[in-house]
């Protein structure tokens, strides 16, 4: 699987240990995180980023590291295409794929623990989606990205 990551001066160091752990099980890892230290650094351009290698398919799905992953999430989802979740949790996780087959996962580092956020990342790349009602349901969503109203 091809996954692009970033992250925040937050999420650097689980950053560095995820994409680790990607490339140990033989997945190709375009990190586009800038070399930081403990100057804040800005995330909307980074998520960016990460995200149109999404949205152009040269990745399968985004890995976002920051220190809570709202910021990180509510950016992602700004671009059409993009269905972000943080998930602090393997359920959450599994839920995101296999309901909503969700393309970019944020997790917090000052959330989760570098062990289970190795859990999170498994649990994802394990769980397909299920389609049926929850393509429907996603056909709504990228009604919404288009501007047209379900009401």
């Amino acid at each position: 699987m091809r996954v692009a990551v970033t992250a925040d001066h937050n999420g650097v160091a689980l950053k560095e240990r995820l994409a680790g752990w990607l490339r140990a099980r033989g997945h190709e890892v375009s990190d586009l995180a800038p070399e930081v230290g403990a100057a804040p650094v800005d995330y909307p351009p980074l998520c960016e980023a990460a995200c149109r290698e999404v949205l152009a398919g040269r990745a399968d799905f985004a890995l976002l590291v920051g220190g809570g992953g709202s910021g990180e999430t509510i950016c992602a989802n700004k671009l059409a295409g993009i269905r972000a979740v943080a998930c602090p949790s393997v359920w959450q996780a599994e839920v995101a794929r296999a309901n909503n087959d969700a393309n970019v996962l944020v997790l917090g580092a000052k959330v989760v623990s570098p062990t289970l956020a190795e859990r999170i990342l498994a649990a994802w790349l394990a769980t397909p989606f299920k389609g049926a009602e929850h393509a429907r349901r996603l056909a709504m969503i990228a009604a919404l990205e288009r501007g047209e109203s379900l009401l």
